[in-house]
């Protein structure tokens, strides 16, 4: 039935090119074809373009799909059943992922250790909860292709996405990234370019492609659920001798990012501590849940939840505090990790501990409850994956210095960062620099912001194109360098997972974290966090510093109020008010302390901050709950707290 101001209504018949798409796996169809199976509720069946909202509701009423209810995969334990339905018919199971970790005879060492510690932990579902929803602008081009307006987390794979399922080459499809409302991680994967570029690229018109709320808490990947099976060993000292575990997640609909982000749970279970035997196998299962994918912390935050509790809880059993087994155990510059890694001088874990000591031992001797956390996160790719950072300076005719980087600015202050190393390492001042955001077609491919890696990789790719424009610089005021370029680009070369080497590089570099929660004992509410991160050089302290603040309060929500809840139907039930982030007046005071270490001959010494700011936090405010009433909470968010939702 036609109707006045239906532009065209899209199946996936009319796909011109490849027809899934994904992150890293092309398991996604951009819509589902006749006769073939849904995955999950977000599933795109046909695309209806119209003039005006009114016109297109009542097109999108007349759409009649029909359906053959078939069983459906709610959980990993269904997942992992015999007799599981497959969420995908032409695989011989439901795992989507499997990875084992292990350095060292984790057995042997946790048999012979004075004390063993043995507990199970879960971690739930978690929604981003960006500002802004996914919006894609697609306009047609003259050569017949399409330009993309963005909020995502990198222009180039964007493109690459795209470009395929349109079946065209880059210069037929262009990306522009618009300043983006956060991320977090929620929007590395297609939710609305790939329907905006194929409507713009079929019907010739430029299109607006928007989620609502409700259509990107069900479309887009969140946090994985872990289920976690951890046993530790420690000598009479308190020493680590060994670490073991078994890690679960549902993946949901779709692959994303669940290979990578179960590999760095794995990675990262040990702990930012020195001993070599360690042991974690981990599976990822697909279910017909909403997808899950890359999320602030990336696996760690679930794995560290486990083994920073655990840690706290063999303190108790070996009788000395949370912070003396922390700083018995703490990685130091030349030690080696529990994968094996050398640290370099830029470690600052002691540092950390030593930035919270006095505020640990005021709570003690005040009577409050307080409860202490460690962490550590990459920064970077790692594992041998390609890692690139790309800068192109180009003095264009206003005699300045313009930025381009194909790296999404998220609201996590990247062009702050490079106009800072701009100054630094060029010598130009900051009004003779512009900041250009990330396109496809001047800006060079600088990979996802992810990974807490843009800062110290595209960092080190300026610092790189610096040199070359300050020796220009020598010679030539920067007006006479109007029309040049100077181009940067840096590998951070790394060893793969496995690689038979004595001392692997897991990844090029980490960060390091101390954070602590001291509770009102006679509220039980948290009364102030302290947060000490080590974050190499700071390039801006002020920004690193929000940072800390932010990664705090984001995951204050995950340890005590935050829910995803699914029905039966594997249907989202919460709405963005009912989901539980913490809200304004539940704030404590949060103390934020920057430990400037450099130290790394990479980007002046900076080392990423964006997702480990959330990693330990949940643990901290788990064991200052323990510390309070002495009931022990393996599971988030933590129950029988003042913060509770009330059944």
């Amino acid at each position: 039935r036609a109707l006045p101001g239906v532009v065209c209504v899209l199946t996936a018949e009319d796909v011109p090119g490849q027809l899934n798409v994904g992150h890293i796996k092309k398991d996604q169809p951009t819509l589902i074809p006749v006769g073939e199976l849904t995955h999950y509720l977000g599933d795109a069946v046909a695309l209806v373009c119209a003039r005006d909202r009114d016109t297109l509701e009542a097109a999108k009423a007349l759409v009649r799909v029909e359906y053959q209810v078939l069983p459906a995969v709610h959980s990993p334990k269904e997942a992992a059943a015999p007799e599981a339905p497959l969420v995908f018919e032409t695989d011989e199971n439901n795992i989507q992922a499997h990875r084992h970790v292990s350095r060292g005879d984790a057995e042997g060492a946790i048999r012979n250790s004075r004390y063993v510690l043995h507990q199970t932990f879960e971690t739930p579902w978690t929604e981003h909860a960006f500002l802004e929803p996914e919006c894609c602008v697609a306009l047609p081009l003259d050569n017949g292709g399409v330009k993309l307006l963005t909020t995502d987390q990198s222009s180039h794979t964007t493109q690459h996405e795209c470009a395929a399922m349109l079946g065209v080459d880059f210069d037929h499809c262009l990306v522009e990234n618009q300043l983006v409302g956060g991320a977090f991680g929620g929007k590395e994967d297609m939710s609305v370019q790939h329907h905006a570029a194929l409507i713009a690229y079929i019907a010739r018109v430029p299109v607006k492609v928007k989620l609502t709320r409700a259509e990107s808490l069900l479309v887009h990947p969140k946090r994985h659920p872990f289920w976690m099976d951890f046993t530790m060993g420690c000598d009479e000292n308190g020493i680590i001798q060994g670490v073991k575990a078994r890690v679960v997640s549902d993946t949901g609909a779709f692959a994303s990012l669940g290979g990578p982000v179960l590999e760095r749970a794995c990675t990262h279970a040990a702990g930012p501590y020195a001993y070599e035997n360690f042991d974690i196998e981990g599976t990822a299962y697909y279910t017909n849940n909403p997808p899950a994918g890359a999320f602030r912390g990336f696996g760690v935050t679930q794995t560290c939840f486990a083994v920073e509790t655990l840690l706290n809880r063999m303190a108790d059993l070996a009788g000395i505090s949370p912070w003396e087994i922390r700083v018995r155990n703490a990685i130091r510059p030349g030690g080696v990790l529990p994968n094996g890694q050398i640290v370099g001088p830029e470690t600052g874990l002691v540092e950390t501990l030593q930035a919270v000591k006095p505020y640990f031992d005021e709570a003690y001797k005040n009577g409050d409850p307080v409860g202490l956390a460690c962490a550590m996160k990459n920064s970077g790719v790692g594992v041998g994956l390609p890692d690139w950072g790309r800068v192109r300076l180009i003095v264009e005719d206003d005699a300045k210095v313009h930025i381009y980087a194909g790296a999404s600015c998220l609201g996590q202050g990247l062009g702050t960062v490079l106009v800072q190393m701009v100054v630094t390492n060029a010598g130009v001042g900051p009004e003779e620099i512009v900041y250009e955001r990330s396109n496809t077609w001047i800006a060079p491919d600088s990979g996802d912001s992810s990974g807490s890696r843009q800062t110290l990789i595209t960092g080190e790719a300026c610092r790189r194109a610096c040199e070359k424009l300050r020796e220009a610089l020598i010679s030539s005021p920067l007006a006479g360098l109007k029309g040049r370029a100077f181009y940067g680009e840096y590998l951070a070369a790394t060893d793969p997972l496995g690689a038979d080497v004595p001392n692997p590089v897991s990844h090029v570099a980490y960060g390091y974290a101390t954070q602590l929660c001291v509770l009102d004992r006679e509220t039980g509410l948290i009364k102030k966090m302290v947060a000490a991160h080590d974050v190499g050089k700071a390039v801006n302290p002020l920004s690193c510093e929000g940072q800390i603040e932010g990664g705090v309060v984001m995951s204050m929500g995950y340890a005590l109020t935050e829910r995803y809840p699914i029905d039966e139907n594997c249907r989202p039930t919460a709405k963005y008010g009912t989901l539980g982030l913490f809200r304004a007046h539940q704030i404590p005071e949060i103390k934020a302390i920057v430990i400037d270490k450099p130290g790394l001959e990479l980007a002046n010494g900076a080392i990423g901050i964006g997702e480990i700011t959330s990693i330990p936090t949940a643990p901290a405010i788990a064991d200052a709950y323990y510390r309070l009433d002495g009931v022990e909470r393996n599971t988030l968010p933590l129950e029988n707290t003042p913060y509770a939702r009330k059944k």
